[in-house]
């Protein structure tokens, strides 16, 4: 057994690889680039190297310095966590050939499943079954396209290397297919280095079931299935162990299956076989198709770890270190039900586009599993995957379960920077997945139901009021009132778009009235808490002049200066803007052209995805303010439109 390890990796996955591994007495060194120097997994280990700039290409891609920073600090062994390096068989091959083991699967593994191709071919040699599709080394647009009309449409483009929907399109007609081919080659060459795309036949009513295996390079167990068939942009959102509605039958075959896979290639360590299902009659053990194998240990496995009483990260050390498998088959079985549902910095109302900021408040409710890297105070950074959190709850039944994750997401407290913790709410919350009723498509079919803004009440408003001046305290005398005038005050707050003013007024020393267009709000303290409109105050945490109340999965209101709200009336309608700091992919447009509502006008790259910069309406482009290549930061004018005024006068 190693004495000391390295995790070649940042984020939630680095602490919970650190937890383990001192759990099991082991000594645990960190990397870190620039932006990471304060972070939880730097802090948490017993050293730490940093090794580079902010950008992964800069640090974390980095992998002669991560190498060198193992041998500097007499680690034996290298945990690359997943992302990053963590299915780079180059890099296997160096940790090998520098003496040092690596926590995972072999470079040749990687290599057979690393192309999705010849995964495919190499499957079907095994007896797997796999989706009808064009996986061949022609890559010509032509040949790309007879192959979708011969597979019939709808079809799938994927990219034949990497993962998590990058480089993945949806086209539903021929004459999208061009577009669509160029938009996936470029997003792929982009993420993973690599433009090579395979063709699929779309699956109409799709679940996406993936059984977690495990081997020692000679033999192979499965530890039964994961069902994350809630998606949005072909990236997981809530995942749960044992899918909903499988049979004895069905999960017999697949785990099968995945076993064979795993085996074909001689696996060792933690590995995913995920299977593309079809919904539509119900599970059947002739509707799952191989889509690919991810050849490390998944961001959803927690919900495996909660089933089967199995810490997989544990296994993979102790594989790693000369081990067999922990068990034979036979000795694994299913106990209850678990969710995870991934709490990420994103704007869900702008179209889920990831967010930065800092973490003003951050606290999680006891009786969940919260898998995290950030702290209180933390920065959401540009630079990296935006998730704060993975959110795992487990019940001796999927309803319990089911209650326990919605209890847990209406527990958690996130202050400074947008979230979708209120999405991922209202997805527990949803009828047909309460009921087992999921698909792919649930999200896209259901997202006006899912994104609606939870109503800001009176009671709220008046809350809100309380916090920003001062009086929300558990004890002491009112203050914030102006001598030898009326006992009253008024507030001017935003929340939601829309301005509301709140005059406060003092009755009594633990009583104040709030008027709030109208209505009267009672706000009195009874011993050391508040009461509004006759319920308890909620936890709030103030940030400037951001206001967070941790109702409704957090309801977030400024602070306005009236004087200042004329000034900032009707500015930049005409200016697109960076929705976020990224870097300019390329752009279509040049001043003086005249463009139509929805036209493309730029892509933005950033968070490893590509955003496209629409036109807001018919008009004439007065200028174009960058160009492909540069890095802007969030809300950068871009590119702005002639004033209507101004087309007219031409």
């Amino acid at each position: 057994m190693f004495d000391t390890i390295l995790i070649a990796n940042r984020g939630e996955i680095a602490c919970r690889v650190i937890e383990t591994a001192r759990a099991m007495g082991l000594r645990c060194v960190a990397v870190y680039s620039d932006a990471d120097a304060g972070a939880r997994h730097v802090q948490m280990a017993d050293a730490a190297v940093p090794i580079g700039g902010a950008a992964p290409a800069d640090s974390y891609l980095r992998g002669e310095a991560i190498i060198a920073a193992a041998q500097a600090t007499g680690a034996q062994a290298i945990h690359p966590g997943y992302g990053f390096l963590s299915e780079n068989p180059d890099f296997v091959a160096a940790v090998e050939a520098a003496g040092l083991t690596f926590i995972g699967p072999s470079a040749r593994a990687i290599r057979a499943m690393g192309l999705k191709d010849a995964a495919k071919a190499l499957m079907e040699e095994a007896g797997v079954p796999v989706v009808p599709g064009y996986h061949g080394a022609d890559q010509s647009g032509d040949t790309l396209s007879r192959a979708a009309e011969e597979i019939g449409y709808p079809v799938l483009i994927k990219a034949v290397a990497g993962g998590g929907g990058k480089g993945m399109r949806l086209v539903e007609r021929a004459a999208d297919f061009a577009e669509a081919l160029e938009s996936a080659r470029s997003e792929a060459r982009t993420a993973f280095g690599n433009p090579d795309v395979l063709v699929e036949k779309y699956i109409q009513k799709p679940r996406h079931i993936e059984v977690q295996v495990f081997g020692d390079g000679t033999r192979a167990v499965h530890l039964f299935e994961r069902d994350c068939s809630l998606q949005r942009r072909h990236q997981k959102v809530i995942e749960e162990a044992p899918a909903p509605g499988m049979t004895q039958e069905m999960r017999a075959a697949m785990g099968a299956a995945a076993v064979r896979a795993a085996e074909a290639i001689g696996y060792s360590g933690a590995g995913t076989v995920e299977f593309i299902v079809d919904g539509s009659d119900g599970l059947r053990p002739d509707g799952f198709w191989f889509m690919e194998m991810n050849t490390r240990l998944q961001v959803e496995h927690p919900v495996t770890e909660a089933i089967t009483g199995v810490d997989l990260v544990e296994w993979q050390i102790r594989v790693a270190s000369g081990e067999p498998l922990p068990v034979a088959q036979e000795a694994l079985t299913i106990t209850g039900h678990a969710f995870e549902a991934r709490l990420y910095a994103e704007d869900v109302p702008a179209g889920f586009l990831p967010a930065t900021g800092t973490l003003a408040h951050l606290a999680f409710p006891a009786g969940c599993r919260a898998d995290t890297g950030v702290r209180s105070g933390d920065t959401i950074s540009p630079f990296y995957d935006p998730m704060i959190a993975k959110v795992i709850t487990h019940g001796p039944t999927r309803d319990i379960a089911l209650s326990r994750l919605r209890a847990a997401l209406k527990g958690c407290e996130v202050a400074g920077t947008v979230t979708n913790l209120a999405f991922l709410g209202a997805l527990a919350a949803h009828e047909g997945f309460a009921r087992g009723e999921v698909d792919t498509g649930l999200i896209a079919r259901d997202l006006d139901q899912l994104t609606v803004a939870p109503e800001v009440t009176a009671a709220d408003l008046a809350q809100a009021a309380l916090v920003a001046t001062g009086l929300d305290g558990a004890s002491g005398p009112l203050t914030g009132f102006t001598l030898w005038q009326p006992l009253a005050r008024q507030v001017t707050l935003l929340a939601d778009g829309e301005v509301h003013v709140v005059t406060l007024r003092v009755i009594g020393p633990d009583h104040i009235r709030a008027d709030v267009a109208g209505e009267e709000v009672a706000c009195e303290r009874l011993g050391s808490l508040w009461h509004i409109g006759g319920r308890p105050a909620v936890a709030a945490h103030r940030e400037a002049e951001r206001i967070t109340l941790f109702r409704a999965h957090g309801l977030s209101l400024s602070i306005l200066d009236p004087l200042a709200r004329a000034a900032a009336a009707g500015a930049g309608a005409d200016v697109i803007e960076a929705p976020m700091p990224g870097l300019v992919k390329a752009v279509f447009a040049e001043a003086g052209e005249t463009v139509t509502e929805g036209q493309r006008l730029a892509v933005l790259e950033a968070m490893k995805m590509e955003h496209a910069l629409l036109a807001p309406r018919d008009g004439v482009l007065a200028e174009v303010m960058v160009s492909a290549g540069t890095q802007v930061e969030a809300g950068a004018a871009l590119i702005r439109l002639e004033a209507v005024e101004e087309e007219a006068a031409a």
